[in-house]
């Protein structure tokens, strides 16, 4: 199970092979991996049981940082703090 703490976190980096990274909110971040689940032919086996690509997108976020597209096309996200923590 991920650190809560990133769940916390409202700010990802996402990299794409072959492409510069960029810096995406929460939101925006999901609607990015829903937008590479909907070119999947299959889903992954962990994400079957979802009833949306949303809640797959969710779960990713959850409990991954890396999603293989194709044999070494391989996305990935992590969460980062822009602001420091309120002491």
């Amino acid at each position: 199970m991920s650190d809560p703490l990133i769940r916390a976190c409202d700010d990802y980096i996402v990299m794409e092979p072959g492409k510069d990274e960029k810096f995406l909110n929460k939101e925006g971040t999901k609607e990015w991996l829903i937008t590479w689940l909907e070119q999947l032919e299959e889903l992954p086996k962990d994400l079957e049981d979802q009833p949306s690509l949303d809640a797959a997108a969710i779960r990713l976020l959850d409990t991954a940082c890396d999603l293989e597209i194709k044999p070494g096309f391989i996305l990935q996200w992590f969460a980062v703090r822009l602001d420091p923590p309120n002491p």
